[in-house]
């Protein structure tokens, strides 16, 4: 039987990059041959045994007439390999690969499929009215060029119903999920060579920690606000920021200021964030827009009690006093009570803790993800052929 020859086109490195790893880790390679068309921010060797070519073309972040000659390039791309699927992940590899796939076809002659997934709608994202009405439209304009439009959440699907980007038929909701396999292997040959005593972190600490790029999104300065806080009520209170980000240096200078730098441990970017998470005693994201959340499921894998702000897709996933406690956007002081109340009961946390488990391993595993996918793409090949 012929396999299904699906070429995705990626941007935007970070989340979308692990994301096309673990779905093309659990893709049935009996069935699917994966083509990878990227930017240069992504890595040649992370895709060895994953990917069955691998291309490079020029996509910058922002727009700009770069634009133009990555269509091109894209295109050309599309005529070589002539996939089944054209799959484009995030926003600017969406709009640039639906453009280019307009009028391509399969080794057969017939017109191929494409499929869309924004991982987090860029309308959503806090900025000007202007900007945000910018991408609207590019969304509604680019909708007509693609056959089903993958959303990572239930908001993000009542999101581009409410922005009107396209039918409800269209769309198609896959939640995200982790890699526990690949976690339960790490933690069964003891692989993590990180532990408190290696960065020097005493271990009567109470940790509290995020994952997240150190920018206007992830609330940085609301985290470490929320920290003093916390310091003052605990003593022996240990901080870690697990990313690096534009904001790194004002966060750093804060912590000089209001006396938390022997406090705070900034890692930088590091290859295995998990291994870092296993250090926390609460887990925290206080994002101010978050298309899904992939830490989330992460932190529960982890089983480490979380605190995390209600927000677009997290109550999807956080459902506050059951598996989390959730808090208002850019609120420090309710932050650093939620903090405080899990550091105050040990039967909060482990009740929260074991509802998480549950939660992961019942809704939120990356294979689950690769079958949902498969099953799109055996639905729309057989619904178009």
């Amino acid at each position: 039987m012929k396999k299904i020859r699906i070429l995705h086109v990626a941007q935007a490195a970070g989340g979308v990059d692990r994301y096309i790893q673990m779905l093309l880790k659990y893709l049935d390679r009996e069935k699917f041959e994966n083509i990878l068309v990227c930017s240069y921010d992504f890595k040649k060797e992370d895709y060895n045994g994953l990917a069955d070519a691998f291309e490079q073309v020029n996509m910058q972040r922002t727009i700009c007439k770069a634009d133009i000659a990555a269509m091109s390039e894209v295109r050309k791309l599309i005529g070589k390999y002539k996939p089944d699927i054209v799959y484009a992940h995030s926003s600017k590899a969406g709009a640039i690969a639906r453009v280019a796939d307009i009028g391509m076809k399969t080794t057969e002659g017939k017109k191929n499929i494409c499929i869309y997934n924004p991982h987090g709608w860029a309308f959503n994202i806090r900025c000007g009215r202007k900007k945000q009405m910018i991408y609207t439209a590019i969304e509604r304009i680019a909708a007509p060029f693609c056959d089903k439009i993958i959303c990572i959440s239930d908001a993000e699907k009542k999101s581009a119903l409410d922005k009107k980007i396209c039918k409800e038929e269209k769309l198609q909701v896959i939640f995200n999920g982790v890699d526990i396999e690949e976690y339960e292997r790490r933690k069964k040959a003891g692989i993590s060579v990180v532990t408190r005593e290696v960065l020097q972190i005493p271990e009567d600490v109470f940790v509290v920690g995020m994952v997240g790029r150190i920018s206007t999104q992830k609330a940085p300065e609301i985290f470490v606000t929320m920290a003093k806080q916390v310091k003052q009520e605990i003593s022996n209170a240990y901080f870690i920021i697990v990313g690096d980000g534009n904001q790194r240096e004002e966060i750093e200078e804060y912590a000089e200021k209001n006396g938390l730098i022997d406090s705070l441990l900034i890692t930088g970017w590091i290859e295995n964030a998990l291994d870092y998470v296993d250090l926390f005693d609460v887990a925290v994201l206080l994002s101010r827009w978050e298309g899904f959340g992939l830490v989330l499921p992460e932190y529960m894998l982890s089983g480490k009690p979380i605190v995390a702000t209600r927000v677009d897709a997290i109550p999807d996933i956080i459902i506050d006093g059951e598996n989390g406690l959730l808090v208002d956007v850019d609120d420090a002081q309710s932050a650093a009570e939620a903090v405080l109340k899990l550091h105050k009961d040990a039967r909060l946390r482990l009740n929260l803790v074991n509802r998480e488990r549950i939660t992961v391993y019942e809704k939120y595993d990356a294979r689950r993800v690769s079958d949902e996918h498969e099953r799109v793409f055996k639905e729309i090949k057989n619904r178009c052929s």
